[in-house]
């Protein structure tokens, strides 16, 4: 047998025989598994570079997606941007339409607001043209009757001459030619006095306010009850003492009323000589700080006061002659002059009132063209008086001008200003009325002096009872604290012209019966009302 049929009986030997099979089913698999392991890193390598590949493509897809969104959002924000500005634009356009419109309308309600009150202005006019010539009309009326009357008052007077004799036309001429002069001459008079009342006024208000621009003192007010303190009611029964001998020792002394009550802590000295009142406050001061009160010693300090109060009078009587710069005055004057240190007039201080006024005149007379240094002692000795007027009787003005004579003044124009500055004599030389002003200038100041209730209400009731007096006058009323009275007439009893007579009748008879600081203005009003009924 040849070999290739050996070789063929092999084959078919070992493929067929167990052994072949499980070769070949091994031969079958590593093939299987070399053709597996080779597929696998031929496929791996192609996978794994198509992932690269693909995640390549799909980042530059996605940048590219990115880029063109950008793109996209971009042009977005530019079209929205325009479509912005082109609403911005048309918005702006419609505003500015609807602002020119209502300019245009402000325009237009201006214009016819002008038109209206022009109308209106028209209608005015026309109402009060229409009223003009009605009243022209009922004036014309009014004149005609008026004519009418005076023709036949004419016809009237004509007639009755034509029966009269000469003698009584020639009365009767004169008596009408009298009582027109006399309208005439109040009419004048009234502006002769309103022209030199023009010129006086302003320059008496320039006179005046110029003195009390260059001299403004201040005021010292005093009461007529002074009290005393007291440590104790213990001491308050020593002053008493027993019986009230002590008190009545202190009183007879000094001559005032002591008044003890039941006011803890003090005691009041109640008396009208306010240098009494000094002596007696002092010594009891004294008595109170010493504590022996007894007869004996009150009249002891009492005497020792009064040495000390004239001591005072003397030196305040000598210091208000420096300061009012006054010469050649008698001890007696100077000491009068310092006793008003203690004397007060509506709660003004008399001596700080008498070199206020002395400084006044001096101003006003040198305003004048007058001798200042007459005016100013003038000025300062007018009170004098009333240092001793509770001592002697009479008015101060008289006890002044006596006691300045008495001790050395000669000037006839000082003792005429003491004796006369409240008109009680009459006025001799030109310094009386300059310190009559003087004086009210000083007392009239706002804070100089005070007034009792009673006494106000009584001035005004005075006031109104002299203004009422007068039979054409409805009503009077005094305001302004007194320094004014408003008289209201009636208009058919009196006319304008007359009013003024009634107001100088009122003013003089003011100044005649009244006493009273400063001025009082008086005002007479006329009225005519004239009323009628719409029905």
């Amino acid at each position: 047998m040849s070999v290739l049929a050996i070789t063929s009986a092999s084959a078919s030997y070992l493929l067929f025989s167990p052994i072949g099979l499980a070769a070949l089913v091994v031969v079958h698999i590593i093939g299987f598994a070399v053709g597996a392991f080779f597929v696998s890193a031929v496929f791996g390598r192609s996978i794994r570079r198509g992932r690269e590949e693909a995640q390549l493509l799909l980042q530059t897809a996605r940048a590219e997606g990115e880029a063109k969104a950008r793109e996209v959002e971009l042009d977005a924000e530019k079209k929205a941007s325009e479509r912005r500005a082109q609403f911005d634009r048309e918005v702006a356009e419609a505003l500015a339409g609807i602002k020119e419109s209502q300019a245009r309308a402000a325009k237009r309600e201006e214009t016819l607001d002008r038109k209206i009150e022009s109308i209106n202005q028209r209608e005015t006019k026309i109402e009060q043209r229409e009223s003009r010539t009605r009243q022209l009309e009922e004036a014309a009326e009014a004149a005609s009757e008026e004519a009418n009357a005076l023709r036949d008052q004419v016809k009237a007077r004509l007639s009755a001459v034509a029966q009269m004799t000469r003698d009584e036309a020639r009365d009767a001429y004169l008596a009408e030619i009298r009582m027109e002069s006399e309208h005439e001459a109040h009419a004048l008079t009234q502006r002769i006095l309103e022209e030199a009342e023009r010129s006086a006024r302003d320059r008496s208000r320039e006179i005046t306010l110029m003195a009390i621009q260059r001299f403004a003192a201040e005021h010292v007010a005093d009461s007529t009850v002074r009290t005393i303190k007291i440590p104790s009611d213990d001491m308050k029964g020593r002053i008493i003492g027993r019986e009230g001998r002590n008190i009545r020792a202190i009183e007879r002394a000094t001559g005032v009323d002591i008044l003890v009550d039941d006011t803890p802590g003090v005691i009041s000295v109640s008396c009208f000589d306010r240098v009494r009142q000094a002596i007696a406050a002092e010594a009891l001061q004294k008595l109170v700080a010493d504590g022996r009160v007894h007869p004996s010693r009150v009249e002891e300090i009492v005497e020792q006061t009064k040495r000390d109060i004239h001591e005072r009078i003397n030196k305040f009587g000598n210091e208000a002659v420096v300061e009012a710069n006054i010469r050649g005055l008698h001890p007696k004057i100077i000491e009068a002059m310092g006793k008003l240190h203690f004397r007060t007039s509506y709660g003004q201080n008399v001596l700080r009132h008498s070199i206020e006024v002395a400084f006044l005149s001096q101003v006003i007379a040198d305003q004048l063209g007058l001798n200042g240094q007459i005016a100013r002692r003038a000025g300062f000795l007018h009170d004098i008086g009333k240092a001793m007027d509770h001592e002697m009787e009479g008015g101060h003005p008289a006890i002044g001008m006596e006691f300045v004579r008495k001790y050395g003044e000669k000037s006839e124009a000082v003792l005429n200003a003491i004796g006369g500055h409240h008109a009680d004599i009459p006025s001799t030389t030109p310094y009386t009325p300059i310190v009559m002003a003087a004086d009210a200038i000083s007392g009239a100041r706002p804070g100089a002096r005070r007034e009792s209730m009673e006494n106000y209400i009584k001035r005004l009731e005075q006031l109104e009872a002299i203004a009422k007096e007068n039979p054409a006058i409805d009503e009077a009323y005094a305001i302004q604290a007194g320094r004014e009275v408003r008289v209201i007439v009636d208009a058919k009893k009196i006319d304008d012209v007359e009013t003024f007579a009634i107001a100088r009748k009122i003013a003089e008879r003011v100044e005649k019966e009244m006493t009273f600081p400063g001025e009082i203005k008086v005002t007479v009003l006329r009225e005519v009302r004239a009323e009628a009924v719409a029905r």
